[in-house]
């Protein structure tokens, strides 16, 4: 069985819609292929912040910002996180990003997606984080729309397994649908967008370490298939060992309430916004916070101040301030929780000390955990009481508790307050692993020697290509905004 158009997308995520659209909008016919039965990729799991300079809601709040700050500012965050000096980001990918992502936002915005902000993120210099509502799934259902709208085909449930070659170019795809091999021509050019690798043991184990090759990724579907399509060709992976995480993140919802599974419509979404200008705000988070369908990420500053970390057994397993990120992974059913006594939750109640960044309500605090999330929060008056909760032992716990207030870390409070918090379970996971395929600035996937591979491009993390994407709001942008200009270069290939 055979399909020819003139551009082929594999991966029905944020950076492959986004290439669909743009070829589609330029003439060209395109498929998308994706492999689950479903749209959604990593860009439907996230939080959904994209940060950017220039738009209408900075300019509307009287923020004059360009893409030069940003790209300046972007700087601030690599030196932050990536301290290897040879770990050199990709200046020419990090300006494409800036000049381009404002653009983005304003397509995205026309499409019927909802924002609002801009908020703040140090060590940014101005407010740019842009946070969907009411949730990072509305990317994918107005992209969806957007795609079918300019004449978009979608192959779901089939994988690709092989890029087909021709006189020294990419002229298709081989994939399985229903059990059955076809075959797909691509007459101007393959995008990849189908992805990182966080859950791929073989590929963190060979860019990065064993050890971190045993750490689930939250995607389980990013398994580096379009990685390793490409470097059967030749292609080269840039900075394999750079990713976000293992991080610590709360476990998802196990149960979607009614109002979740609402179309993330923008009639919806404006209503919502609408809400924030006139509601009061102690209204309005709880309400918010029932669109949470990702798996939010507490703050490392937490265990700054006093909380630890103890598994379901109900002991404590780790030195809370040295990557204990690591260590949940070898706990019981690799799940923990985090206790504090109420002066650190107070703390964690307003600004700046917040629990994790959230959706519409752009930073989450523990109250708005106690409001929302009863699944993963609990309180009580004693620490054994707690225990019962959290069905660990309680006689361990409070032992363990003990133990840790008689031989305190240095500069740690004590566990004394009452009523005493806990939030979780939560895990470990691989949030996102940023090694992308060696590309140009025309998102065309390089060889080992820099040469283009004719026909083949590449977004999102599969074309990441170097490029250090640290702070919130820069993986979405970057999938979007890749996605956009990677099918507008297929667009224009020609055999």
């Amino acid at each position: 069985m055979g399909f020819s158009f003139d551009v082929v997308v594999v991966g029905g995520g944020g950076a492959g819609l986004s290439a669909a659209l743009e070829a589609a909008r330029l003439g060209r016919s395109v498929l998308v292929i994706e492999k689950m039965p479903y749209l959604l990729g990593t860009t439907g799991r996230s939080v959904g912040s994209v940060t950017a300079t220039s738009t209408a809601l900075q300019k509307s709040a009287g923020i004059d910002d360009f893409p030069k700050d940003h790209f300046d500012d972007m700087a601030k965050f690599g030196e932050a996180a990536q301290p290897d000096a040879s770990l050199r980001d990709n200046l020419e990918l990090r300006r494409l990003l800036v000049e381009n992502v404002p653009e983005t936002v304003r397509q995205l915005t026309a499409m019927g997606v909802t924002f609002i902000g801009p908020m703040p993120e140090p060590p940014h210099g101005r407010p740019r984080m842009h946070n969907i509502i009411p949730h990072s799934r509305a990317y994918i259902y107005h992209l969806e729309r957007a795609c079918r709208k300019a004449g978009v085909t979608f192959l779901l449930d089939t994988r690709v397994t092989r890029l087909i070659a021709k006189n020294e170019r990419v002229a298709g795809v081989e994939a399985i649908s229903d059990g059955k091999s076809i075959v797909v021509e691509a007459r101007c050019g393959v995008v990849l967008a189908a992805g990182d690798y966080s859950s791929s043991k073989e590929m963190k184990a060979r860019f990065v370490s064993n050890e971190i090759a045993d750490i689930e990724g939250i995607n389980p579907n990013s398994t580096g298939d379009g990685h390793a399509m490409a470097l059967e060709l030749g292609a080269e992976i840039v900075m394999g060992q750079v990713m976000l995480g293992p991080e610590i993140r709360f476990v998802a919802p196990q149960r979607k309430k009614l109002i979740q599974r609402l179309p993330p419509s923008k009639s919806f979404a404006q209503m919502m916004r609408i809400a924030m200008n006139i509601l009061p705000n102690w209204l309005l988070r709880p309400f918010f916070m029932m669109f949470v369908t990702t798996n939010l990420s507490p703050s490392l500053a937490l265990f700054d101040e006093g909380a630890v970390l103890v598994n379901k057994l109900g002991k404590r397993f780790v030195n809370e301030r040295d990557r204990p990120q690591l260590a949940i992974a070898q706990q019981p059913d690799r799940i923990a929780f985090i206790l504090m006594d109420d002066s650190v939750a107070r703390k964690f109640s307003q600004w700046p000390h917040f629990v994790s960044t959230a959706p519409g309500v752009a930073y989450a605090y523990v109250r708005d955990y106690k409001r929302s999330r009863g699944d993963i929060y609990a309180t009580a008056n004693t620490i054994e009481e707690l225990a019962v909760l959290l069905k660990v032992p309680p006689e361990t716990l409070r032992g363990t508790i003990d133990a840790y207030n008689v031989d305190l870390p240095p500069g740690a409070p004590p566990i004394a307050k009452p009523p005493f918090h806990a939030l979780g379970p939560a895990k470990s996971w691989i949030v996102l692993t940023d090694g992308g395929l060696k590309v140009s600035t025309r998102l065309e996937v390089l060889d080992k020697s820099g040469k283009a591979i004719p026909g083949l491009f590449a977004a999102g993390s599969n074309g990441q290509g170097g490029l250090l994407l640290e702070g919130h709001g820069h993986h979405l942008g970057w999938a979007f905004t890749s996605g956009r200009l990677a099918g507008r270069s297929a667009a224009s290939s020609s055999q």
